[in-house]
């Protein structure tokens, strides 16, 4: 990667260039505590020669037609298919992640990608002839200008790839400011654009923590403002994004249900909830976090148990780890407060993970399957979102039950429901209250061309990321009345059109 020894450089004016930040953030590798670079906090100078520099691309830019920016984006996902082994090596040494995973971040931006290449019919605009005499009306969608971009550490791949290709091919600039705990792959992602084509300034990255994402929502010349990670950051970010009319989208917190109805497949079942609760160590926000059985799918708690135990983490290369380890030590302190404060506020931990060791990574941030019963809607584990691998376990008599807990939820991510019924699914697809159903499929993260559609307190805003909600959000709509006289036509003094 180009940068100067163990420090990022900032991508700032199609260049990558040492910072001037009197403050950096060491970037550890979560299995070993090894510190693999440092991340400059940029510098107010820095972030203002950014945006001067991504709102002079944009002049540019906006005047390059759609099909020239879907072939930049064509070229874009052939690169980043070419890298994608080289990025997930990246990716799973800053995070954590199994090589599986991690390349499975890769692809899902990939795809993204992909689908920004189709921008000229996404921003098709509308037409009626004749909507009076002789007048004819129609609509364009335009770019709005610079564009931010603040990203979580749990997909340093795919939510950034959520973001720019569509904000750029939709005619803006973008700044992206990643997580400061796995900067790297967003780095090299910058890296790939450049040789990919990118137009100078069309996208800058910068590094740094809140006090760089503060200068960035609130600078004069930024439009829009996309976000994925807490909810206090997303509130954050949402309320001071709008005190300062900006347009913003933010994705927050989760706590995402699977009812299982008895008459699924038993197998299939244990298989999908250890994989969607436990998988990436928990740490996504589509992750199942609670179970929800109703009737007698409460019997098969024990077999979900021993199926659990079996699960272990593991280092980013070993192909039998199941996962990797929380991004941080003081993320592994929370998750081990909230399987405490599960025990202690009375409910039953069949299988307890606090206690994990992975030997051949001894400092690792580990943490072990971890599944609770006898839980109620009081307590910490099922309000709070815990991100890591743990599972808690509620029952109710019937599926509205089931629904209207979920309902009751102040989270709206995602949500599934196992079943063999087709009148069960329809039942609970048409009364549930969150943004993305899942029949069948545990995590319904929908493919690019649909969109992301979290609802209540997982997503603040109006138009949510990719597919088509994500062009309305980049752009803006100008509507056009238009008449054009003909010399032999005469028009009376109210206006009223006559035709020879």
């Amino acid at each position: 990667m180009t940068t100067q020894p163990n420090c990022l450089n900032q991508f700032i004016d199609g260049e990558f260039t040492v910072s001037e930040a009197k403050r950096c953030i060491p970037v550890t590798n979560p299995a070993t505590q090894e510190v693999l670079c440092e991340a400059p906090c940029a510098t107010d100078q820095e972030i203002e020669t950014a945006i001067v520099s991504a709102q002079e691309a944009y002049y540019q830019w906006r005047e390059v037609p759609t099909p020239e920016r879907a072939r930049l984006m064509l070229n874009y996902q052939g690169v980043l298919k070419q890298h994608q082994e080289d990025i997930a090596v990246t990716l799973s040494k800053e995070t954590g992640k199994t090589l599986a995973d991690a390349k499975g971040d890769v692809w899902r931006g990939i795809e993204v990608v992909e689908q920004a290449a189709n921008v000229s019919s996404l921003m098709m605009g509308e037409t009626v002839e004749n909507v009076a005499r002789a007048i004819d009306c129609y609509s364009y969608l335009q770019p709005l200008g610079v564009c931010v971009g603040i990203t979580p550490f749990n997909f340093p791949a795919m939510v950034p790839l959520w973001m720019y290709p569509m904000a750029i091919a939709c005619g803006n600039s973008f700044i992206l400011k990643p997580s400061e705990q796995d900067p790297m792959t967003p780095t090299q992602l910058a890296e790939l654009a450049v040789e990919a084509g990118f137009p100078k300034g069309i996208l800058q990255v910068l590094h740094g923590d809140k006090e760089q994402v503060d200068r960035l929502i609130t600078h004069p010349l930024v439009k829009a403002i996309s976000f994925v990670g807490s909810v206090a950051a997303g509130q954050h970010i949402y309320r001071t994004g709008t005190d300062n009319l900006k347009r913003v989208q933010a994705f927050a917190g989760a706590k995402n249900h699977m009812v299982v109805m008895p008459d699924a497949d038993k197998d299939q079942v244990i298989s999908n909830l250890i994989g969607s609760s436990v998988g990436a160590a928990g740490q996504r926000c589509m992750a199942i976090s609670v179970a929800v059985m109703v009737g007698d799918a409460k019997n098969w708690v024990e077999d979900l148990r021993d199926a659990m135990a079996n699960v272990r983490p593991g280092l980013w290369d070993d192909p039998q780890a199941s996962y990797g380890p929380q991004i941080s030590p003081q993320a592994k302190q929370r998750v081990l407060s909230f399987i405490a404060k599960g025990k202690e506020e009375g409910a039953t931990c069949l299988l307890d993970g606090s206690d994990c060791k992975v030997p051949e990574a001894p400092d690792g941030n580990w943490v072990g399957p971890t599944l609770f019963t006898d839980v109620t809607p009081e307590m910490s584990i099922y309000k709070e979102e815990i991100f890591g691998p743990v599972l808690v376990v509620l029952c109710a008599d019937t599926l509205d039950q089931a629904i209207e807990l979920i309902n009751q939820n102040p989270y709206g991510n995602g949500t599934s429901i196992f079943t063999a019924s087709g009148q069960a699914a329809r039942h609970f697809q048409h009364y549930i209250e969150v943004g993305q159903v899942g029949i069948n499929v545990p995590i319904p993260v929908p493919l690019p061309f649909f969109s992301f559609t979290g609802w209540k307190n997982s997503f603040y805003g109006d138009q949510h990321a990719y597919g088509k909600q994500a062009v309305r959000f980049y752009t803006e709509t100008k509507t056009v009345t238009a008449r054009w006289f003909d010399p032999g036509m005469s028009a009376s003094p109210n206006m009223t059109i006559h035709l020879r």
